[in-house]
């Protein structure tokens, strides 16, 4: 004998519709969450294209000032530097130079001691400057 539908249990009758509920919240979920998801990969898209663009910059002036400095310690820039400043500097007389000699090296240790005579080979980069001694200046 079948049984009337009014004495059907409260889970009997809500169950599809409490199914039906539970699959719309996970579809909608799901849709909600890939939605934001996208939006994350834009932002952080967005964000590592300010930060690479701001990292070509900063190479960038990186180079200039390499270059800048390369420019400003070649010895025609400084001697004209102070010769501009007028730092009264003059290329030191031979009498006022003092020339020492390496140690010797063991065996076996990288390198070797230098194979040149004092003051031979110096190019326009190594030069040094000692004040400049005028008459008056006693």
């Amino acid at each position: 004998m079948a049984r009337n539908r009014k004495y059907r249990t409260v889970a009997a009758r809500f169950g599809p519709a409490i199914k039906a509920f539970v699959l719309c919240l996970l579809i909608g979920g799901s849709g909600v969450g890939y939605v934001w998801q996208k939006n994350q990969v834009l932002e952080l898209g967005k964000l590592i294209s300010a930060k690479e663009g701001k990292l070509r910059m900063l190479d960038q002036q990186n180079e200039q000032m390499r270059k800048q400095m390369a420019d400003m310690t070649t010895v025609r820039y400084l001697e004209g530097r102070i010769r501009e400043l007028n730092l009264g500097l003059a290329a030191p007389a031979p009498s006022q130079v003092w020339h020492l000699k390496e140690p010797a090296q063991q065996q076996g240790e990288p390198g070797g001691p230098r194979h040149q005579a004092p003051g031979q080979g110096r190019d326009q980069a190594e030069s040094q400057y000692a004040l400049q001694e005028t008459r008056g200046s006693r």
